[in-house]
Parts: C-alpha cells; sequence; structure tokens
C-alpha cells in the first residue's frame, strides 16, 4: 500500500467517524442530499405495483388539473421526470392506472419539447388495475400524459352540495393510501418509489384547492388558480388533493387547520393543542421536517380516521367531541410525519413499519402532553381491542410480516400492524430502558430519513443495535413478534387505576349489586366509558340495555366512539329503541373504523342482515368507495339493489 493511499484511507475513515467536518460538496455531503432526496434507494419486489423502477425510476410528477365537478373527474397533464438504469436504454416505462382515459402521451429530452410516443394500456386486474406501457426514445428523459379520471375512481370522492355541512357548494378530496393513487394519476405506484411533485389545479372560482404540498391556499385569493409543490421525496399514496368551500383559522406558529365554514370554529377549539404536540415530538424523536403542519376537517364520509398527508393531515369529523378526547388521532396522524413519512414501508406486506411505530409514537405523544394515566387508558383499549380482532383473525393475518400477494393490500389494514406493532416497540422499551431506546428509535429516523425500507432492513437495523449489548432482546425474541402469529407471551400489558375502578362498577353492576342509578360516572372520560361498555358480556339483554339507557341517554350521545360501541351492542343484543339512532349513525357517517363493524354485526342474523340491506341502501350513495367496496363485500351487495 503506498503513502498516498494510506493518506487517504485516513482521511476517509476520519470524515466518516466526523473528525474532520464534510466540506460542501463533499462525499458526505453529496451522500446526504442523496438520502434527502430519495436517491439512496435498492428497489425490491412490490407485488402490487406493476411498474419498473429497477429500470426505470420516477423522481419528479408534475401536475396540470381542472377540477370538473359537473362530469366528476379530473383532467390535465402529469408530466413524469425519470432516471434510467445502466442496462435501461431499451426498456419501456411502466406505469400503474386504475380506470384512467390516457388521451396522448409524448416524451421529451430537455423537458421543454415534447412528441408523441406510441402506449398501451394492459388489461384490467381487480386489484391491481392496469399496466401502462409507454415507449421512450433513447435521450429521453421526461413523459407527459394527457388523462382523465374516471366518475367512479376509487381514490376520489365528489359530493353534492346537500352532502356538505354548508349544503351550497360541491366537494372533492382523494385518499391514496394503499394504491388508489393510480386512479387519479398515472404513476409508479409502490411506496418505494419516492417522489417530488408540483401542481396546478384549476377549480370554480368559489373554491379553495388545497394538497399534501406547500401551497398558496392559507393566502391566495379564490381565483379557482392553485399552485403547489413538495420538496421532499414522498411515496405515491401520500399525494393529495381536496376541494371545496374551506376556510383556513391558525392554531400556532407552524399548525392551523381548513373546514367547511360552520365547522370552522368547534375544529379549532378540538385541535388546540396541536402546536404542543409537534414540539413534544420533536423532543423526544427530533426535528419536524416538513415545514407546516396544518389539519383538513373533512366531511363525515371520509373512509378512515385521517389520513397522515404531508404538511396537511386528513381528518375525519368523528374526532370533535367538544372536549379533546378523541385527538390521540391527531398524535397519531402528527407521529406519521416521523414513522410513515420520514421512514416509509417499501411495501405493504411492511406496513406494519408505518403503523405500529405510529401508534407507538402517538401514546408517547399522549403522554407527553395529557399524562401517563390517559396514555395507559389508550394502550388498554387498544390491546383489548386487538385481542378481540385476533379471535376472529386468520393465523396467517396475525402476523406483523403478513403475506399479501394476490391480495387487495388494504386487507392489511387491521388491528395487528397497529396494536401488535406498538405492543413490540414497548416491549422492546421496556426490556432495554426507555433512554436507550428513545436512542435507538432517534437513530432510526435520522439514518434511514426519507427512505423506504423492508422489514428485513429494520430487523437488520435491530439486530445490530439493540439485542448485542441486551441480553433481554434475542433473536429469537424479535423472530417471534414478527414472523409468527398471535401475541407472544411476553407482550405488555398496559395498566389504568381508572380503569380498575371501571371494572369493579361494571362488575358491580353485571352482578345486579347496584343499579345504573348508582354508578355516576359524571367524572368519566371518553375512555373510560369505551372501557364500561367494552367491559360487559356481549348479551345483557334488552331489560339491562334499557337500564343503562334510562339512566345515561347513551342512545342518543354525540361522541361517536361512545355512539359506535352503544349501537354495536344494540345490535347484539336485539336493542330495538337504538334502531333509528343506528341507522342515522350509519347514512351519516363513512368511517370504516365504525361503518365495518356495525354492518358485520348486523349481517350475523337473517333480520339483521334485512335492516343491513335496508340502511345501507340509503347509505351507499353517500360513501368513499373505499367504504362502498368494503360493504358491499361484506352484504354481497349487487349493484342492481340500488
Amino acid at each position: 500500500m503506498n503513502k498516498f493511499k494510506y493518506t487517504t484511507i485516513i482521511f476517509l475513515a476520519a470524515l466518516i467517524a466526523g473528525i474532520i467536518p464534510a466540506k460542501t460538496g463533499s462525499a458526505q455531503q453529496r451522500q446526504n442530499n442523496m438520502r434527502e432526496h430519495g436517491e439512496m434507494q435498492t428497489m425490491v419486489e412490490d407485488v402490487h405495483s406493476y411498474s419498473n423502477p429497477q429500470m426505470i425510476k420516477v423522481s419528479h410528477v408534475d401536475l396540470d388539473w381542472n377540477v370538473l365537478f359537473d362530469n366528476k373527474m379530473l383532467r390535465g397533464t402529469a408530466t413524469l421526470s425519470f432516471e434510467r438504469a445502466a442496462n435501461a436504454e431499451n426498456a419501456p416505462l411502466i406505469l400503474d392506472t386504475r380506470d384512467l382515459t390516457i388521451e396522448k402521451a409524448e416524451t421529451s429530452a430537455d423537458g421543454k419539447r415534447f412528441t408523441p410516443t406510441r402506449f398501451a394500456i394492459g388489461a384490467k386486474d381487480a386489484i391491481l388495475g392496469s399496466p401502462l406501457t409507454i415507449e421512450l426514445p433513447a435521450k429521453a428523459r421526461s413523459v407527459r400524459i394527457h388523462y382523465s379520471t374516471s366518475p367512479n375512481a376509487s381514490g376520489l370522492q365528489w359530493l353534492t352540495p346537500e352532502q356538505t355541512a354548508g349544503k351550497k357548494s360541491p366537494f372533492m378530496f382523494s385518499q391514496a393510501q394503499a394504491i388508489h393513487a393510480r386512479s387519479f394519476i398515472p404513476l409508479q405506484d409502490s411506496p418505494q418509489v419516492r417522489i417530488t411533485y408540483s401542481a396546478r389545479v384549476r377549480t370554480p372560482k368559489n373554491l379553495l384547492a388545497v394538497m399534501s404540498a406547500e401551497g398558496n391556499s392559507r393566502t391566495a385569493a379564490r381565483n379557482g388558480d392553485y399552485r403547489f409543490n413538495m420538496t421532499r421525496p414522498i411515496p405515491p399514496y401520500l399525494i393529495a388533493i381536496a376541494a371545496g368551500d374551506l376556510r383556513f383559522k391558525r392554531l400556532g406558529k407552524r399548525t392551523g387547520v381548513y373546514s367547511e365554514p360552520s365547522m370552522i370554529e368547534k375544529s379549532a377549539f378540538e385541535l388546540a393543542d396541536t402546536e404542543k404536540m409537534v414540539e413534544a415530538t420533536e423532543r423526544l424523536y427530533g426535528a419536524y421536517r416538513w415545514g407546516r403542519y396544518d389539519i383538513l376537517v373533512l366531511p363525515p364520509s371520509f373512509p378512515f380516521g385521517g389520513m397522515e398527508n404531508p404538511m396537511l393531515t386528513f381528518a375525519t369529523p368523528t374526532i370533535l367531541a367538544g372536549d379533546k378526547s378523541l385527538v390521540s388521532l391527531v398524535a397519531h396522524e402528527l407521529a406519521h410525519s416521523w414513522s410513515g413519512n420520514l421512514v416509509t414501508n417499501a411495501t405493504w406486506r411492511d406496513f406494519w413499519l408505518n403503523e405500529g411505530f405510529t401508534t407507538y409514537l402517538e401514546r408517547r405523544i399522549i403522554e407527553a402532553v395529557y399524562g401517563v394515566p390517559r396514555r395507559e387508558m389508550e394502550a388498554t383499549l387498544g390491546r383489548r381491542s386487538l385481542e378481540e380482532e385476533l379471535s376472529d383473525m386468520d393465523d396467517r393475518d396475525q402476523i406483523l410480516h403478513v403475506e399479501l400477494k394476490g391480495r387487495d393490500p388494504d386487507e392489511g389494514f387491521t388491528g395487528v400492524p397497529y396494536e401488535k406493532g406498538a405492543l413490540f416497540l414497548r416491549h422492546l422499551e421496556e426490556s432495554v430502558g426507555r433512554e436507550k431506546f428513545d436512542g435507538f428509535v432517534r437513530n432510526y429516523f435520522d439514518s434511514h430519513a426519507f427512505q423506504s425500507i423492508t422489514t428485513e432492513t429494520f430487523v437488520e437495523y435491530l439486530n445490530k443495535n439493540l439485542p448485542a449489548s441486551n441480553p433481554k432482546v434475542s433473536r429469537a425474541d424479535i423472530d417471534e413478534w414478527i414472523y409468527k402469529a398471535g401475541l407472544p407471551g411476553n407482550a405488555p400489558q398496559p395498566r389504568s387505576d381508572a380503569f380498575r375502578k371501571v371494572e369493579i362498577q361494571a362488575q358491580n353492576w353485571i352482578d345486579e349489586k347496584i343499579t345504573a342509578a348508582a354508578i355516576h360516572p359524571e367524572n368519566w372520560t371518553t375512555q373510560e366509558w369505551l372501557h364500561f361498555l367494552g367491559s360487559l358480556p356481549r348479551n345483557v339483554g334488552t331489560r339491562r340495555m334499557s337500564e343503562l339507557d334510562d339512566a345515561f341517554r347513551l342512545t342518543t350521545r354525540g361522541n361517536s366512539e361512545i355512539a359506535f360501541q352503544w349501537l354495536l351492542m344494540a345490535i347484539r343484543n336485539n336493542y330495538e329503541p337504538a334502531y333509528p339512532r343506528l341507522e342515522e349513525f350509519l347514512t351519516t357517517i363513512g368511517r370504516r373504523k365504525f361503518v365495518k363493524p356495525l354492518f358485520d354485526e348486523l349481517a350475523k342474523t337473517p333480520n339483521g342482515k334485512a335492516r343491513a340491506n335496508e340502511i345501507y341502501k340509503k347509505a351507499r350513495p353517500g360513501y368513499h368507495p373505499i367504504t362502498v367496496a368494503t360493504v358491499d363485500e361484506i352484504l354481497k351487495w349487487n349493484v342492481s339493489q340500488t
């Protein structure tokens, strides 16, 4: 080894170790820049995408859309910039689509002059949609696709004025997770393909458009012409848009809320602690890297509790309880800014990396803002819900690293990636100590920032950084948690003193030692109410249901979580006085967390299924396509029934 080589190696080693600071333009700086722009990524097989990022990887999408409410479609162009692998000179670009009308494809070598090229749309698969294959000249570096969406696009919902709170203007919003982005953008719809994006969006002039990006919506005049730019690389499922009669209210120096005008004050009150949550999370896990954190409170047909679109969380109005008791959902979606948006599952088999970490972080944020007792109540409810779900679940779906080949990735959206994943991380924390585990998690986010990773990558990182120095964590233990069904025997059991008192009250009432009137729950939180109802037998009988209802007016409760638990009990106990409320609930709220279990329970008996069909006939036109697909399957619904 000559002296020059030896000196170079010593210099590089010192640079990597941080002894010598990296200069601008150095190898280390370039490596950091590449990571932040999603360029350090090894592509793996994704069974839910037709695309070929191993050969040609899309890096940026520029959208130009007209939002056509009368036609229920987006029409315009998507211009995709891409990079080719060394051996891909003659390879076509393959994209994912679902029910898109492709009018023309053009290519460009310089992003300025575009010429038409040939394209082909493949056969449609019920889950994956259709591949779009585009021929590329040797020097092409971008492609522009002229297209329009279907009025029935699975990732968009179009609401009439009558279906909104204001009743005057239409409303449109997207939901791209898991593989619904392909229904409104032709792209490589795989979470491992991180992209930046820009957009120009034209709407009717009285409406406001918002997107998961930096834009002019907070300050722009309502001129119907809006521009957006996301400079950080994100997976395609985080591209989001909404348009409607919206207002904005500031919550903090970098936080705010959008909603329809009639809901803005209520929303701002409920979400007032958002800035505190951002600050608490930063203290635990490092800087918030997305600029602003705003929340859009959507109409009640939104199919999920929330969606963690960067810079603009979409949220269900069912969290507006009036007492901030349901804002754990905000903590959850905020936590995704680190786990999910910053470090992302590479495929939908790895979904637990998003949701397990996020549920764990959510509880830590709740603890920091509202205290340990609230965290333990939330964690206890989460574990009980998981145990109930596992009791009716196939073994294959009880595994964190779940097999989803040939299945819709939406089938993986169970309690397992959320609650089992969070329990696994809590187990690690309790095994090695909070201080060490917090350092591990923070380093995990920093070292994998703006990357999409597989379970195998995480396990390798975990084995390298925890078991080696902590005998309480074994590789066999890790494998059992990730690759085997059920809950391991060492799964943490959250404890709540408040819940123990509730359990005593519930048992005394079950044993008829006290009447409902003697319970006195005046100071109970929402979580205590949920635990009380969850502690009762599945079948308490109509007489006892009536006793509870007379004492606490549970059928008329406005809190969505309490109402849902009570209505589930009403179905199981054939408690007819609650049936009008059940119909109202199911015809005004489209959140899958509530809708699916209620229809599941109704469908278990002939009378219940008949009632379900009558209700669904009224509710179906107002549900999001994702919720429609779920309930159609439960009831074996034939479209001719509508």
